[in-house]
């Protein structure tokens, strides 16, 4: 199956400096001191204990790496995923904030670098060692965030000069690895929305009266998630759009407010959750 004019190639790759050095004068004298029976550890301590601005980039690009793993599906072992053609427009614009963002927090980290070594020289005290510092220029390299896109292939598309029938065999094989990616690729959307559902199922049996365990995302995930599979589903599988609809249809009306409430509203909801459970195959 082709499905190159509905999904494209994007792959993201962003750089954060850990700022984290193996100590080994203190590595040495825990081990020193460690029983002899234990295996040997070693101690590592973070540059600019006690600052956030480096921290906080890499927290925002984890952050960016979820939102890139959950509007795109696995493709290649690393690097390249699968976005759906309707998705890109909102992808695109995501991911220009995303990188803006990024190039600020990365610059005021940099304004403040030589201040923040001053402060480590008082913060780790006699672990502070000059030379784990490089210079403001080579920081600058640690950090990047790159992103590209390039269109998702033919299967068999090949425009090789070698001979007839290895090109044909060539073809053949590669047209059964593309099925296969494919194949894994649409597994993603299945076992998110699985995913959804048992952890609502489990929620709502609950029997306890802790109303603090039902928040709006027992209501709100579902829902994103059933918009975000209209888009996911590249190869317009029947079965994932029912499941998809069933669950919108399952949610129509739900109330937090009455979830936590009323049992009978819980009961009633679950119900119809393990109802969709067990009529897919999963």
């Amino acid at each position: 199956m082709s499905i190159s004019a509905s999904a494209v190639l994007v792959e993201l790759n962003i750089s954060v400096w850990p700022a984290a050095k193996i100590d080994r004068e203190i590595t040495s004298q825990v081990n020193a001191s460690a029983s002899a029976h234990k295996d040997a550890s070693q101690t590592k301590k973070n540059l600019f204990a006690g600052t956030s601005l480096r921290a906080d980039i890499e927290k925002f690009a984890a952050r960016v790496r979820l939102y890139n793993n959950q509007h795109t599906l696995p493709w290649a072992d690393k690097g390249e995923r699968m976005l759906p053609t309707k998705l890109f427009m909102d992808y695109k614009q995501t991911m220009n904030g995303y990188e803006r963002t990024f190039d600020m927090l990365c610059d005021n980290f940099f304004d403040e670098y030589e201040r923040l070594v001053d402060e480590a020289k008082v913060n780790l005290g006699s672990m502070y060692k000059a030379e784990d510092y490089p210079d403001l220029t080579d920081v600058r390299t640690k950090f990047s965030f790159k992103r590209s896109v390039k269109p998702l292939p033919e299967a068999g598309d090949f425009r090789l000069d070698i001979p007839a029938h290895d090109l044909e065999e060539m073809r053949s094989a590669y047209e059964v690895q593309y099925s296969e990616k494919l194949a894994d690729a649409m597994r993603t959307p299945w076992e998110r929305l699985h995913e959804v559902l048992l952890g609502m199922s489990k929620k709502l049996g609950d029997t306890s009266d802790n109303k603090k365990r039902y928040h709006d995302s027992l209501i709100t995930n579902p829902l994103e998630l059933c918009e975000l599979l209209t888009k996911l589903n590249v190869t317009n599988d029947p079965k994932l759009e029912d499941a998809r609809r069933q669950v919108e249809l399952a949610m129509l009306g739900a109330d937090i407010e009455e979830v936590k409430d009323s049992p009978l509203v819980r009961e009633n909801l679950k119900s119809k959750v393990d109802a969709i459970l067990g009529k897919f195959e999963w």
